[in-house]
């Protein structure tokens, strides 16, 4: 179901790290369908959904194998997304792993690790990407965060750490990039229901806990977060930068 089409975004080079699996396949989807030109990276083989991509719109997404953890190769794959489709108006950071761990045994390596994945490319790929915005005349990026840190989670406190880093972080991006009219927020989901959720932790009491804490009594899907990420690219947001934007059914507020 569509509910808005954002015009400004047509034909703008968006870039999306973890752009070909779970929510990220969605906001890939959402941003060809508003007939934007998207590239992203993720480790695993996406060609099958390239293909199926490009059927259904008539364009394909460049797909640019990566690891993100590779600060060096990353940048390698914006060049290459640059020099297809232009400077990189809108970049949507939202590659993640929220694998649990135990904090007894937990190492500084494994540590490390989380932070490369979860926090430290958020601000590397802002680096790459902000001359060619400039150069533009400006630009959106969207910073994905979670509710899980304002609600307090334990269980996976490294990345909890990540995503309440990447609120601080989108912060002081939007006041050093405002100048050049770019524009930085956070994104910050509630529990989704994509298929790996729904394959790893969906246990119908987990499902009926999570509705108790949410004041809209419908389950989120991925769909709730390609809307508000395309709000946040588009010019519709134009004076909005600095914040974070919730979308969890009610669970956290913010004011």
């Amino acid at each position: 179901m569509k509910y808005a089409t954002f015009h400004d975004l047509e034909g703008q080079s968006v870039y999306i790290t973890g752009g070909g699996s779970g929510i990220g396949a969605d906001l890939t989807e959402g941003f060809l369908a508003q007939g934007c030109k998207v590239a992203f990276v993720q480790r695993s083989d996406a060609s099958g959904f390239c293909d199926e991509m490009e059927r259904k719109y008539g364009s394909r997404p460049l797909f640019i194998k990566c690891d993100i953890t590779d600060v060096a190769a990353l940048h390698a794959t914006m060049d290459q997304a640059a020099e297809a489709h232009g400077a990189i108006t809108v970049l949507v950071n939202n590659a993640a792993n929220d694998m649990r761990h135990e904090m007894e045994g937990y190492t500084v390596e494994a540590w490390d690790k989380a932070q490369a994945v979860n926090l430290r490319p958020h601000y590397f790929t802002v680096q790459k990407a902000a001359p060619g915005m400039k150069a533009a005349g400006g630009g959106a990026i969207i910073n994905f965060s979670s509710v899980s840190y304002m609600m307090g989670n334990g269980g996976y406190a490294s990345y909890v750490a990540a995503k309440a880093g990447i609120t601080g972080l989108t912060r002081a991006l939007a006041r050093e990039l405002g100048p050049d009219n770019i524009r930085a927020n956070a994104l910050m989901p509630g529990w989704v229901l994509t298929q790996a959720q729904l394959d790893k932790w969906a246990t119908p009491e987990a499902l009926e806990e999570m509705l108790g804490k949410q004041c809209l009594k419908e389950h989120l899907v991925p769909q709730d977060i390609v809307d508000g990420t395309l709000f946040l690219a588009s010019k519709t947001s134009r004076m909005m930068t600095g914040q974070a934007l919730v979308i969890d059914g009610g669970v956290v507020v913010t004011g």
